[in-house]
């Protein structure tokens, strides 16, 4: 299950690093405009006229202030926390895998999610969204040790298939888990339909500062620690040559899978595929460097979400598609693209 990645990590020239920064840089205009259009598309246009008076002069009595700033607003800003938070987990994943196809979903975090926020409304009657955004985080949190652990984690030995493995077969435990309570008790089904697909129809109930926070030490931790990455990237072997202690760095970089993706589900939901699509495309920017590759991440996972809740407002008004459709959507035919050249590099 490893990929070019393993073979493309060797230390570049100082050129390629200034390329990738500067790449990296022009997604900044594209994730305005995204941000732009998520605050003036929808059911009721607004204009950037309309949205700047609305930012710097609102107006409560004024509906279309009201429209940015209390409806649109925190959509923008719960876009860029969990779609940042979702890029830089998939772009940390594969790295720590060494496989294209790893997505943070393999982790069981967004079943480990559903399950704590089920039984959680179920048994202690919760029914506040902000709580159950909250039991979310630990939900995550536990599915992520449990798959750390039974990846060999506990042993310092932790291998790509193994863990693989591990988060698949928990994955598909706890949504069984989830489907059978939904099946006996009816007025779960209300509470697992957001969990199920990811939106951001009510980033005002979430709690979007703590999220934020939790996020951005999170994105401080991946970031420090993508040199040590970049030497998980060259196999067990030669990382314990270089020495690296292999069980606190992948532990390390778990732990910050786990918090970024836990914010973003705290947030968002579970948004499928965007771990995924974003790495292929950072890596682009980046010139195979981590750090910048996990800026660039970063950046286009907060401009595909904000672009794809945006667009689910305009497919069906006066409704909405959820933006974890949308992306699914997008994400269906980039997977069996990626496995596909997968087999034909494998047969080459």
């Amino acid at each position: 299950m490893t990929s070019g990645r393993d073979q493309s990590r060797s230390p570049g020239s100082g050129a390629s690093k200034a390329a990738g920064s500067w790449l990296a840089a022009m997604l900044l205009p594209l994730l305005v405009l995204a941000g732009l259009a998520s605050l003036g598309a929808g059911v009721r246009t607004v204009s950037p006229v309309e949205i700047w008076q609305a930012v710097t002069a609102y107006d409560p009595a004024n509906p279309l202030h009201v429209t940015v700033i209390d409806i649109r607003l925190p959509r923008l800003w719960a876009g860029l926390v969990a779609g940042g938070a979702l890029g830089l987990a998939g772009s940390i994943m594969q790295a720590l895998t060494r496989n294209p196809l790893a997505d943070p979903g393999l982790l069981g975090v967004g079943s480990g999610a559903a399950f704590a926020v089920v039984f959680g409304s179920l048994l202690l009657g919760a029914s506040d969204s902000g709580l159950l955004s909250m039991l979310a985080f630990p939900g995550a949190a536990i599915a992520s040790a449990a798959v750390f652990a039974l990846g060999g984690g506990l042993r310092g030995d932790v291998g790509p298939v193994r863990l693989t493995l591990a988060g698949a077969a928990l994955h598909a435990l706890l949504l069984s888990l989830v489907s059978a309570v939904v099946l006996v008790r009816s007025d779960a089904l209300d509470i697992l339909r957001f969990w199920v697909a990811g939106s951001l129809s009510e980033a005002g109930q979430r709690p979007l500062l703590p999220m934020t926070i939790v996020a951005v030490l999170a994105a401080g931790l991946a970031l420090a620690m993508a040199p040590v990455l970049e030497t998980l990237s060259l196999g067990s072997g030669l990382s314990r040559g270089l020495g690296t202690r292999l069980w606190q760095a992948q532990g390390g970089a778990l732990l910050a899978v786990t918090l970024l993706m836990g914010a973003a589900v705290a947030i968002a939901g579970p948004i499928g595929f965007l771990g995924l699509m974003v790495p292929p495309l950072a890596r682009r920017f980046s010139g195979h460097r981590l750090g910048i590759e996990l800026v660039a991440s970063a950046m286009i996972g907060a401009i595909i979400l904000l672009v794809a809740d945006t667009a689910g407002r305009l497919i069906l008004p006066p409704g909405e598609v959820r933006a974890g459709v949308m992306t699914a959507v997008i994400g269906g035919p980039v997977f069996v693209l990626i496995a596909r050249r997968m087999r034909q590099g494998a047969s080459a």
